[in-house]
């Protein structure tokens, strides 16, 4: 049986996947310990940079808490809408693209 040989041409593109950020949102009845708590334990910062976070969010009433890819922001947006439910707050956790 005859061999054959062939050589294909393609070009592999290989891109970075789209990131997103995970938003954290001022209301009035989510105390700053809870937010503090959320963002040490979710988003891995430290007591100074939760601190600092906290503070953006009610100054501004939202901030960043962190930038992922899709999968992992919505999962981490997930685990602040379930924590706040079992603790009777009403804290919200968007995610968007990162531009």
């Amino acid at each position: 049986m005859p061999k054959f040989e062939e050589e294909l041409e393609f070009a592999l593109e290989v891109e970075e996947p789209k990131m997103y950020k995970v938003l954290l949102h001022n209301d009035d009845y989510t105390s700053m310990d809870f937010v503090i708590e959320i963002l040490t334990s979710i988003f891995h910062m430290n007591h100074v940079q939760a601190e600092k976070v906290m503070l953006q969010i009610h100054d501004q009433e939202q901030a960043t808490c962190g930038v992922y890819t899709f999968e992992i922001a919505q999962t981490k947006a997930q685990q602040v809408k379930q924590r706040a439910k079992q603790n009777e707050f009403p804290l919200l956790a968007t995610i968007e693209e990162n531009s």
